[in-house]
Order: structure tokens, then C-alpha cells, then sequence
């Protein structure tokens, strides 16, 4: 079949940005972390004052969105592609609690999909792509030859993102990352434009009890026969 567009969606830490990294690297396909992107503008919005605590100043973000510069640069060293903010890595920057907190408001934005999605676009028009994010198999390319929704239980995918967080020398409790997991559950699939949800012809991936070499052995395996059929 030659090179296909590969889309994962799902809930938040379900691994979807380890397993299309794996997968990008195995097939030689270029890979984009939509996510980063939505957190990009999120840490953009909160440097620049547009969101707090208790309020966002939507109007200002939306005023400002082509002052927001975009872009994957490949780390060598690392395999993969790192995202810069207006031409500074900020790829650790974006992983914090503090833009956890917001992004799902962010991307509830409808100026903010749309700037979004347009670039996405742009990046698989030669396939030969591994995405993911919340709305790719049905948004961003509805036509993708593989289609993977991600998902596992609250309370799993708490406990690997608070380990996560530790392991970054954050300050978090278990109790605060499960109410952000539960809270971004509930705004993602409620919000209006692009809710999160499974599109019909997508393969529903549970990784509840999955070790992550199980589930990059069965994602290459779905992508293989797909490119090989």
C-alpha cells in the first residue's frame, strides 16, 4: 500500500505519545505530538496573562494567535521531534501540573482548533505520519488508513502520570493528577467543537494491564498488516 496516515486518539495518559513515537521510529514516519501543540498555546496563554486560576481571557489569546509560532524540530540525540514556542524548546516547560491544569480549556476555543488543525493538516498531506491527539481520526484526517482509540481506566492512568510528575521533581499528591485526569475526561468529551470520541471504524485499545513492549508489539502489528494488505 505504500505510506498511510496513522491516527491515535484517546484520553489523557494512556501512553499515546509513547506508543506513536515507538511506532513513528519503527516505521520510519514522521511523528506529531498534537497535544504539544494545544499545550504550547497554553503556556503561551499563561506567560502572557490570558488565563489564571480563576479566568481566561479568551478574546486576548484569540487577538494574539498569529503571534504564536509553532514548530517540531527533530532531536537527533533523542529520535524524536521536540516543539518550540517562538522559536524556544519548551518541551519541558509544557509538561508541567500548571498547563495540565488549562489546556483542555484552551483547546475548547474554537479559534484555537481551527489555527491548530489547519497546520495539522498541512503536516500529513504526504501521509507517511503517525498523529495523535483527541479529535485526529475524526477531525483532523477522517480518511486515515489506521485508526487506534486509546483508553484505560481513571485510576491507572493517574498513578503513571503522578510517577510521571515525581520523576520531574514536581510536587504534586495522587489525589490532585486524578482529579485533573478526571476533570480533562470530562471536558474533552463534553466539550462542543471537536469532542473526544471514537470514530466508527477506529480500534478500541485498552491498555488498563498492558506493559508498554505489549502494546508497541500490537500497534506495529495493526500497522503492519494495514501497509502490508
Amino acid at each position: 500500500m505504500g505510506k498511510i496516515t496513522i491516527a491515535i486518539d484517546g484520553y489523557s495518559s494512556t501512553g499515546k505519545s509513547t506508543i506513536a513515537k515507538q511506532l513513528a521510529k519503527a516505521l520510519d514516519y514522521v511523528y506529531v505530538d498534537t497535544g504539544a501543540m494545544y499545550r504550547g498555546v497554553t503556556l503561551f496563554a499563561i506567560e502572557n496573562g490570558f488565563i489564571d486560576e480563576a479566568d481566561a481571557n479568551t478574546a486576548g489569546l484569540v487577538e494574539s494567535l498569529s503571534r504564536i509560532d509553532l514548530k517540531f524540530v527533530y532531536n537527533e540525540s533523542l529520535g524524536f521531534a521536540e516543539i518550540y514556542l517562538n522559536g524556544l524548546n519548551v518541551e519541558k516547560e509544557i509538561r508541567t501540573m500548571g498547563v495540565s491544569r488549562h489546556v483542555s480549556k484552551i483547546a475548547t476555543i474554537e479559534e484555537v482548533r481551527k489555527k491548530l488543525v489547519s497546520l495539522q493538516k498541512a503536516m500529513g498531506h504526504e501521509k507517511g505520519i503517525v498523529m495523535d491527539g483527541r479529535d485526529i481520526g475524526t477531525v483532523v484526517f477522517p480518511n486515515a488508513e489506521l485508526k487506534l482509540f486509546m483508553t484505560a481506566s481513571p485510576k491507572k492512568r493517574a498513578t503513571r502520570r503522578y510517577k510521571e510528575l515525581l520523576d520531574k521533581g514536581e510536587d504534586v499528591t495522587y489525589e490532585d493528577v486524578l482529579k485533573n485526569v478526571q476533570h480533562r475526561d470530562y471536558v474533552d468529551t463534553h466539550r462542543q467543537i471537536s469532542p473526544l470520541k471514537k470514530a466508527e471504524d477506529a480500534i478500541t485499545f485498552d491498555n488498563s494491564d498492558m506493559g508498554l513492549e505489549e502494546q508497541f508489539d500490537r500497534v506495529l502489528d495493526y500497522a503492519k498488516r494495514v501497509i502490508e494488505g
